[in-house]
């Protein structure tokens, strides 16, 4: 629900500001120009200093007031991505973004992206991964039987099957802001195990928003997806997969594991777009990772965590 701007200096930092002019509500990121280390409004032309947001200049004014100044946003520049630390009572960031060594130093590249709008609260989309019970059901049949879970299970595809075993469990301190799935995927054909597709995925979660998920195959090679989650409006999110993998494995073996992560995403959007988020979900002992993961995720809300309109407990706004 901000507006904001980001903008590069001509010394190449980022920074990320409020989009509007707090002189007469221009949007500094429509028709906005780099001056320096500034980021100069089309409007009148004030120029307010990446920084820390204080008004450097007024073309027509003697003087520039003291207290002229635009929000800054903290944000860091990590794995290819600028990202921004949001927190609903302007608290700084309380740990960093770990680096992924192999896209710094360009041993993995870049090999495509996907974009998706779920229209979810946004703890849905990481709770998935405590869920393990749903891999089997809902991520089993083969991916070429597509994401449309009306055909998915046709027993034209019934020859091929993904087999998923799966751990969760959060990270201990200091990086209990963060927790780990580990999966072993492999996949048979009439039955019979085909190696070809035996993967090691781990997946990190950083945060409420950010996962890291590295795959390793034997002969295939390593890469990464990142997935960012960012929250656009209460109940959307923009969800991004950018896949980086190394530079001598031919391109069409990561953008095919895109594909089919694509495909398996695209089946749990269905899912997230038309459920109900219960409080009280009616559990078995088999899904206790997911109220361990509910605990987990409690840490990123606080007091002043907007509730629209308010409600005691529940995400169902």
């Amino acid at each position: 629900g901000e507006h904001l701007a980001a903008f590069r200096t001509q010394d190449g930092q980022a920074y990320v500001v409020d989009a509007y002019c707090p002189h007469l509500g221009a949007d500094l990121a429509a028709g906005g120009r780099v001056v320096g280390g500034c980021i100069e409004c089309p409007f009148h032309g004030w120029r307010f200093r990446g920084e820390d947001g204080k008004c450097t200049s007024i073309p027509y004014a003697e003087k520039v007031p003291d207290f002229a100044r635009v929000r800054t946003w903290p944000s860091c520049e990590v794995n290819g991505m600028l990202l921004v630390w949001y927190h609903c009572e302007g608290v700084g960031p309380t740990w960093a973004v770990p680096e992924q060594r192999e896209i710094t130093t360009k041993e993995w590249v870049f090999r495509g992206q996907t974009e998706h709008f779920v229209d979810a609260h946004i703890q849905e989309i990481p709770e998935n991964a405590a869920d393990t019970a749903h891999l089997a059901f809902l991520h089993g049949p083969a991916i070429l039987g597509g994401s449309d879970l009306r055909y998915t299970r046709s027993k034209l595809w019934d020859f091929m099957k993904h087999i998923w075993k799966a751990e969760w469990r959060p990270e201990p301190e200091p990086d209990e802001h963060c927790s780990r799935l580990l999966v072993q995927h492999t996949a048979t054909i009439f039955g019979k195990h085909l190696s070809l597709m035996d993967l090691t995925v781990s997946a990190r979660q950083v945060g409420p928003g950010l996962v890291f998920l590295i795959f390793e195959h034997a002969f295939l090679g390593h890469g990464i997806i990142l997935q960012t989650v960012t929250p656009l409006e209460p109940l959307l999110q923009n969800v991004v997969h950018k896949i980086y993998y190394q530079k001598n494995v031919p391109a069409i073996i990561p953008k095919f594991i895109l594909r089919a992560e694509c495909i398996q995403f695209e089946r749990d959007i269905t899912i997230w777009n038309n459920k109900q988020y219960l409080p009280k979900p009616l559990l078995v002992r088999e899904d206790s990772s997911i109220q361990k993961h509910r605990r987990w995720y409690a840490q990123f809300y606080s007091e002043k965590s907007t509730r629209l309109p308010a409600r005691k407990e529940g995400l169902d706004w």
